[in-house]
């Protein structure tokens, strides 16, 4: 194994000034520093973690919060640690990844065991109650999700009230009066988690301006969840012709389970998801979808999003391509589009 002392015989200066280098604590020439740095890459020498951390009082790892709850899912999420894994490692930062719903306290510890320069925060709350505590930890923290009063962290994520609003505009310029929104399960609702009820309150409004009947129902990621949730929409007066699913876990269900009720899509009814684009067009039947960009987020996470402000990501208005969708139906009786 490379050591210090080797670096330094090759570069023909003490271990000491090597060490220097490294952590930047005193001032070297640059000529010296050039011929340390050719050793370094020359030897292949990887500095000791541990040392390194203890001499710079910096451990090169960020921490990322996405506790693994069972409503949430999980290859989705894994796009959000994977984009910050990436991003992490392209500036020579590692990620530790902390899984379990340990609130307040898994934030101060990791602090107090100095395990990680900065924390990164996924599955935020409106109400989120680790702001406080992110304020107070003396360390930088980024949040994936806007909480209804950041109190001047940095937030960065897709602008959620617009997506919602979107969704309702592209299926009411096709024509849909009559359309719903199958959601995460009811206790994402009940926790208060931000996205949710951010595309809620959006889709809602908007579907009050453009003069939509609009349902909107939690689901609860089963197949019995799924057909209790059809079985509602299909049987109303004016059936939906329109779907906005904003819960990844059941498209492909919900899909296969439209055309065992012999529901075509999307002549017979349109479906919109609100998922990563590659999770919509990898379905029987690709589908429309509004984005979620966990590459872009994850990027901004890391990099501090820029400044303690609330910032959003990606262009919720971009739906597409328009295969899910199809111009909607008249009701029977000429109520309508």
């Amino acid at each position: 194994m490379v050591t210090i002392a080797d670096v330094a015989r090759a570069a023909g200066v003490s271990p000491s000034t090597v060490s220097y280098v490294l952590s930047g604590k005193r001032s070297i020439s640059e000529t010296t520093r050039r011929r340390v740095h050719h050793s370094i890459r020359a030897l292949g020498y990887r500095p000791n973690a541990g040392a390194r951390a203890l001499a710079s009082n910096r451990t090169n790892v960020l921490a990322l919060v996405v506790p693994l709850r069972t409503d949430l899912n999980v290859p989705v999420v894994m796009q959000f640690v994977t984009a910050t894994v990436t991003e992490a490692r392209s500036h020579d930062h590692d990620v530790l990844l902390l899984t379990a719903d340990e609130g307040a306290e898994g934030l101060q510890r990791v602090v107090a065991s100095s395990l990680a320069d900065a924390l990164i925060v996924m599955d935020v709350e409106a109400a989120e109650p680790r702001v406080p505590v992110l304020r107070g930890l003396g360390r930088p923290a980024v949040l994936i999700g806007v909480p209804a009063d950041p109190q001047e962290l940095t937030c960065v994520d897709l602008d959620f009230t617009a997506a919602g609003a979107d969704c309702v505009h592209h299926l009411a310029d096709l024509g849909h009066r009559d359309i719903a929104l199958i959601g995460p399960s009811p206790a994402v609702y009940r926790r208060g988690t931000s996205y949710a009820g951010r595309f809620l309150s959006g889709f809602r409004a908007t579907a009050a301006s453009r003069a939509v009947e609009a349902v909107t129902l939690a689901c609860v990621p089963t197949y019995d969840g799924l057909r209790a949730c059809l079985d509602d929409l299909l049987s109303r007066p004016h059936p939906v012709t329109g779907l906005v699913v904003h819960n990844e876990a059941i498209l492909g269900p919900l899909l296969s389970e439209l055309a065992r009720r012999g529901k075509r899509v999307p002549q017979d009814i349109s479906v919109l998801a609100v998922c990563p684009p590659d999770l919509a067009q990898a379905q029987s039947l690709p589908l429309s979808s509004v984005d979620i960009p966990a590459v872009e987020l994850g990027r901004l996470a890391v990099g501090g999003g820029g400044g303690p402000r609330a910032r959003r990501a990606g262009t919720p208005g971009r739906v597409g391509p328009p295969r899910g969708t199809a111009p909607g139906r008249p009701r029977p009786g000429g109520g309508g589009g």
